[in-house]
């Protein structure tokens, strides 16, 4: 049986809904293809889930230092991991309820459960039903992927996905990967109460960003008992001790070492779901990574076939794969010219304190060679801050000499995840640091130290020679 549609969109993910329901406004009989569950890594095991459980590990360490605000708590602090999970449940399915509730109310739009390959430039095949459409959009995700040490296939490994299924706390968890997804971890279940350790390839942790936001993120961790093995080669993986737990032993530097824990969180990267879509059947050209190779707007290299999100290499975070339906929406239904190059990078570790990034790091700034200037301020100096009690971590602002542009931001500091958008509007705007310089803003705030920040700009120099 055929069914035929204007659009296709394959996945439920950040752009797949949104995109879905706007065709289906815009008059276009649309077909929506979900293989698993509505709303995609974000909304069942990414942001959503792992956000609400930083907000309850975040309850857990304030309750703890509580006295550090002079409030006494009498009587033992515990976290009821049952308790933790079911209101991350509860969050997680009150958002899947929402979306599928939309989905449904969207005259024009099907919902239809089922694995989609495609059986030709134009068509897929579900369960057996072949469906049609001149425009089709792959909005299928990523996967997290496991580190490749011997012996791993033969221990359990936990990864975010699985980790959302865990509901008692682990005695010590063991986290392969030194980046983003690590590091959240690490700090949310060192807070309920787990020992950590995270073993990192690098010879620092989160490597693309400058070595001071690395050492200053190490710090922060290390202050809360998290410790690290870093340069980690030819990792061995074992059961530990009476077959219980884990045992990973590394080479690192010139010492061989070993860890043993309860459990081993596998945070090493994601590959795109792209294996098992018929692609070779459309003609749809990959990378050699297995991302869909798209232009700049993503269109893929079969006329009528889009590719959005994490598949298509342009982006892996849920702010982009969103911009990345906006893009397409605005272009296919009101001739727009809108490109993915013309987005800025922005993105956020969501530790305690968080960091904001925008634009270029500082050795990417240095790489153009092209006069710069910079401004640095610690946390110690920001009244918000010392009144809330949280002065670690510093602003950094990157800025063009020449335009006045700014070029790049780390806001690693309370609250940076959300004061690095005031920075981002004035680079989206294409206009000068000084429109935020001269800005009044309110006191007692973070973001009133913006402006300071951005007059006390000195030219960036050359950087100290190393021994």
């Amino acid at each position: 049986m055929t069914t035929s549609y204007d659009a296709i969109v394959i996945g439920s993910g950040q752009a797949g809904p949104f995109l879905a329901v706007r065709l289906a406004k815009a008059g276009l009989k649309t077909a929506l293809v979900e293989r698993e569950h509505l709303g995609g890594t974000c909304v069942n095991d990414g942001c959503i889930p792992t956000k609400t459980l930083v907000a309850s590990a975040r309850a857990a360490h304030v309750t703890r230092h509580a006295g550090a605000w002079g409030v006494r708590i009498d009587g033992a602090i515990s976290v009821d991991m049952k308790a933790v999970k079911a209101r991350k449940d509860r969050v997680v399915a009150d958002s899947i309820r929402g979306l599928t509730k939309w989905i449904a109310a969207t005259p024009g739009l099907t919902l239809v459960w089922g694995h989609a390959r495609f059986v030709a430039a134009n068509a897929v095949e579900v369960g057996g039903a072949r469906l049609e459409a001149p425009r089709i959009f792959i909005n299928v995700g990523a996967r997290p992927v496991l580190p490749g040490w011997d012996g791993i296939a033969a221990v359990p490994v936990l990864t975010n996905v699985s980790m959302m299924a865990v509901d008692t706390l682990p005695e010590h968890l063991v986290i392969a990967g030194g980046s983003y997804i690590g590091l959240e971890f690490a700090q949310m279940y060192r807070r309920f109460g787990s020992r950590v350790t995270v073993i990192e390839y690098g010879d620092r942790l989160i490597a693309r960003e400058d070595r001071e936001v690395s050492r200053e993120v190490q710090a922060i961790l290390e202050r809360e008992g998290i410790a690290f093995h870093f340069s980690v080669q030819s990792a061995q993986v074992a059961p530990g001790k009476d077959g219980l737990g884990v045992r990973v032993a590394f080479g690192a530097g010139a010492a061989a070492q070993a860890v043993e824990g309860s459990h081993l969180l596998a945070a090493v990267g994601r590959k795109p779901n792209t294996d098992d879509l018929g692609l070779d059947q459309a003609g749809i050209a990959t990378d050699a990574r297995g991302f869909i190779v798209v232009d700049d707007e993503l269109r893929t290299s079969v006329p009528g076939v889009w590719a959005l999100g994490d598949v298509n290499g342009r982006g892996a975070f849920t702010h982009t794969s969103f911009n990345d339906h906006q893009i397409v929406a605005d272009n296919l239904l009101h001739g727009g010219k809108r490109k993915v190059s013309d987005r800025l990078t922005a993105y956020a570790l969501f530790i305690d304190p968080p960091l904001g990034r925008v634009g270029m790091s500082e050795a990417e700034v240095r790489a153009r060679g092209k006069p710069a200037l910079v401004g640095v301020m610690p946390m110690t100096r920001v009244g918000r801050a010392k009144e809330r009690g949280e002065t670690q971590g510093f602003m950094k602002v990157l800025v063009d000499a020449a335009s006045e542009r700014i070029l790049g931001a780390s806001l690693l500091c309370i609250e940076g995840d959300e004061i690095v958008h005031s920075l981002l509007d004035v680079m989206v705007a294409d206009a000068s640091y000084k429109v935020i310089e001269r800005a009044v803003h309110i006191h007692p705030t973070v973001s009133e130290l913006i402006p300071t920040l951005l007059g006390e700009l000195e030219p960036l120099q050359a950087p100290q020679a190393t021994l």
